[in-house]
C-alpha cells in the first residue's frame, strides 16, 4: 500500500478503509490525512507482524556460541513473543479499564447524533470477555471485535446491514447509516473467522430524523451536555415507548440531572411559592428553502435572485406568516436555453391552546 495508490482513490473509500482498519479520528480527516494515516497504520502492522514472524522463528545458535547461554536467549525470545502477543490481544479486549468494572453491567447504548451518525458506547467487564473467549473455544484465535448494525424493518424484523471491526482502548463509536429516517439496533461482540458471533451486548432501538432537521454535533460529552434533550428526544425518550433504561442510565449519570418531560423533572416545591407570576409564551416559525444547481445557473426565488455557493447549493430563510403560500423557485441556464421551475405550496395554521394551570397538591399526589 503505497501513497501513490491511495491517491487513485476516493476520499469516502478512503474514509472506509481507515474505519476499517481502526484509524482514530478518521470521519474528521481530509483526504492527504487519510492517506497519511493509511500509510502509516500499514507500516506498523506490517512491522508487529515481522516481528511476530521472528520471535515465532526462534535465535538460531552458532557452533561457537557457548552452550549456556542458549537458554538465557530462548526465554528472551519467549519473553518478546508473550509481550508482543499480549499487545495484540489489548487490542481485541473490549472490557472497560475503570477499577469497578467488573462491579458494573454490561451495556451498549446507542445515541442518534443525526440524520446520518449514530454514537455508540459501551461499559463491559472483564468477566463477560473472559466468558466469549471460553465459549468460541478454537475460534477464539482470530476473532474480531465488531459492532452489529440491524435495521428494524416494518415488520419489526431486524435485518442485518454490515459489522463494523473496531478496536479495544475505546469505549464508544461513531456508526454512519442512510436512507433516513430509518429504526436501528446494534450489537457488539466477537465475530469469527466462520463468522460465528458471540453477542456482550445489545443496544436500545432507535429512530434517525428526516434528513435536513439536525444540524452537525461534534463528538465529545460536551456537545451531548449541551443538546442532550435534543439527543435524548430523538433517541426514543419522548415516543410511546419511552427511551431504553440504560440510554436514560447513561445520560443522567454523565449529565448528574434527571431527563424526562418537565412534569417528571423540573415540577417541584418551588412551584408553591409563585405567587401569582403568569407564564410568558410565545411561539414564531420560519422556513428554509434550499437546493442544488449548476454552478453558472441563475436562480430566482419569488422573482428574487438566490446566491449559489461555489458547489451549486444554496438555502434561503423565509418568514412562514400564518396562512397558506406558493413559493416558485426557477433555476436557468447560463445562456438562457434551459429553464426548470418548482413550487413550493405551505401552510401554517397556528392554534393557541387555553392555559392550563395545575394545582400544586394534584401535582403531587
Amino acid at each position: 500500500m503505497t501513497a501513490a495508490t491511495l491517491r487513485s482513490l476516493t476520499a469516502k473509500d478512503l474514509a472506509q478503509m481507515a474505519r476499517e482498519r481502526g484509524v482514530a479520528g478518521w470521519h474528521s480527516m481530509r483526504k492527504e490525512e487519510l492517506i497519511g494515516a493509511l500509510v502509516r497504520a500499514a507500516k506498523r502492522r506490517a512491522s508487529a507482524e515481522a516481528k511476530l514472524a521472528r520471535a515465532g522463528e526462534g535465535r538460531r545458535v552458532d557452533a561457537a556460541e557457548p552452550v549456556g547461554l542458549q537458554p538465557r536467549r530462548d526465554s528472551l525470545a519467549q519473553r518478546k513473543l508473550s509481550q508482543l502477543q499480549d499487545k495484540l490481544a489489548q487490542g481485541r479486549n473490549l472490557a472497560s479499564g475503570t477499577p469497578d468494572a467488573a462491579a458494573r453491567q454490561d451495556r451498549l447504548v446507542v445515541m442518534v447524533r443525526d440524520p446520518y451518525w449514530l454514537h455508540a458506547y459501551w461499559e463491559l467487564s472483564p468477566r463477560s470477555v473472559d466468558r466469549a473467549q471460553a465459549a468460541m473455544g478454537q475460534r477464539w484465535h482470530g476473532a474480531k471485535p465488531v459492532i452489529r448494525v440491524y435495521k428494524i424493518q416494518p415488520d419489526s424484523a431486524a435485518l442485518l446491514e454490515r459489522d463494523i471491526q473496531i478496536h479495544g482502548g475505546v469505549r464508544n463509536w461513531y456508526v454512519d447509516v442512510q436512507d433516513p429516517p430509518s429504526d436501528y439496533r446494534l450489537e457488539i461482540g466477537y465475530l469469527a473467522i466462520d463468522d460465528s458471533f458471540y453477542c456482550l451486548a445489545r443496544s436500545n432501538e432507535v429512530s434517525t430524523p428526516p434528513a435536513g432537521t439536525s444540524d452537525a454535533v461534534d463528538d465529545n460529552w460536551k456537545a451531548v451536555a449541551e443538546d442532550a434533550d435534543r439527543i435524548f428526544a430523538m433517541s426514543g425518550g419522548y415516543s410511546a415507548q419511552g427511551a431504553s433504561r440504560e440510554l436514560q442510565e447513561l445520560l443522567e449519570e454523565r449529565l448528574r440531572r434527571p431527563l424526562g418531560t418537565p412534569m417528571k423533572t423540573r415540577y417541584g416545591s418551588g412551584a408553591a411559592g409563585r405567587d401569582g407570576e403568569q407564564l410568558d409564551f410565545a411561539v414564531d416559525a420560519e422556513i428554509i428553502v434550499y437546493g442544488a444547481a449548476n454552478r453558472d445557473a441563475h436562480v430566482t426565488l419569488q422573482g428574487e435572485p438566490v446566491q449559489l455557493r461555489d458547489d451549486g447549493t444554496f438555502a434561503v430563510r423565509l418568514s412562514l406568516p400564518d396562512r397558506r403560500q406558493v413559493i416558485p423557485i426557477v433555476a436557468s441556464s447560463y445562456d438562457g436555453v434551459e429553464q426548470r421551475t418548482t413550487i413550493l405550496a405551505v401552510e401554517r395554521n397556528t392554534k393557541v391552546m387555553e392555559p392550563l394551570t395545575r394545582d400544586f397538591a394534584d401535582a403531587n399526589s
